[in-house]
Formats: C-alpha cells, structure tokens, sequence
C-alpha cells in the first residue's frame, strides 16, 4: 500500500510523514528531499536556475521512479508530496492509480502560521511574496479543486500537531 500526503505549502506534509511512517513500522520518501538529494542542489536552486518547467518535470521523473521501484514492495510506503505535484495532470495520474491520497487541509490561517515558524526560504514560489496570508489566500484558491478532486481522504488539520494528524490518519487506514 502507498499513501501519499497532499497539500499546501506548509501544512505539515513532510513532518506528518515522517511521523506516519513511525506508526504505521514503514518508510516514506519526501519528494522535494528526494528531488535535492538526486540533483545535489535545494529546490529554490532549481526554480533559479532551471526554472518552474524543469522542476515540475523533476517532480515527475521522480515520483514515477519512487512509484515503480516500491511499487510491489511488501510493506506501506508514504509519500509526502510537494505542494504543486498533484497540479499536474500526469502526477496526478501516478497517484490516483498506485496510492492512497490523503489531503492534509489546512485553513489559510493556519497556512500562515506555519510558514511565519518554519520559515519560506526554501519555498520559490512564496519567498518574495509581500503579503504571505494574501499569497497563500490566492494560491489556495487556485489549487483547492484539485486537492480536493484527487483526495481520497480530506483530514481538517486545524489546530492538530503533526503527531496528531499521524495518529488520526493511522486511525482511518
């Protein structure tokens, strides 16, 4: 079995992983760390050098990989996901047949309130933004339908600790 995490920037996706994995007695793959480790540079380096395009072609080539290399393992695996690999139709398609989806929704408050802790440096697409709370209101907006349409699970996320959501998604599983 896959389970693999959705959701904005921010809402606890990698940490929920981690924590998860603990649980459940698997392992899981962060693809944004993958896609580090494999081209040897962070993620806003790529967005700088290569640009959007290029890494949403990582994001696919990697996700495949991960997929078709555990496909058959004998035991769970979770895949925490970046924010934006669901947008694409391809991505999308990947999980929808091989995995579990589970939409970690967060409110843009909430959203918020995350990034303000863990900081948006390594985040391309929202580091320079002026206003972070309008930028995330925005991105959301745009991205909501698509989490949603692809989740087979939707945990509101409001208020939980990381360990927390790990505890009521192993409670759903």
């Amino acid at each position: 079995m896959t389970i693999a995490l959705i959701g904005f920037m921010g809402c606890g996706k990698s940490s929920v992983a981690s924590l998860l994995a603990q649980e459940l007695g698997c392992f899981y793959f962060d693809l944004d760390d993958t896609i580090e480790m494999e081209e040897g540079r962070s993620i806003s380096e790529i967005f700088q050098e290569d640009g959007e395009g290029a890494f949403r072609a990582m994001e696919l080539e990697y996700l495949d990989r991960i997929i078709s290399d555990y496909k058959d393992f004998p035991t769970t695996m979770i895949l925490s996901l970046g924010g934006g690999t669901i947008l694409q139709p391809h991505c999308a398609q990947l999980i929808k047949e091989n995995a579990t989806c589970i939409y970690l929704k967060a409110s843009v408050k909430q959203l918020v309130e995350n990034l303000n802790i863990v900081g948006t440096d390594n985040r391309p697409l929202l580091k320079e933004a002026e206003n972070l709370e309008e930028k995330v209101s925005q991105m959301l907006a745009q991205r909501e339908e698509c989490y949603t349409k692809n989740a087979d699970i939707i945990l509101d996320i409001d208020g939980l600790s990381p360990q927390e959501i790990a505890e009521r998604i192993a409670e759903q599983l």
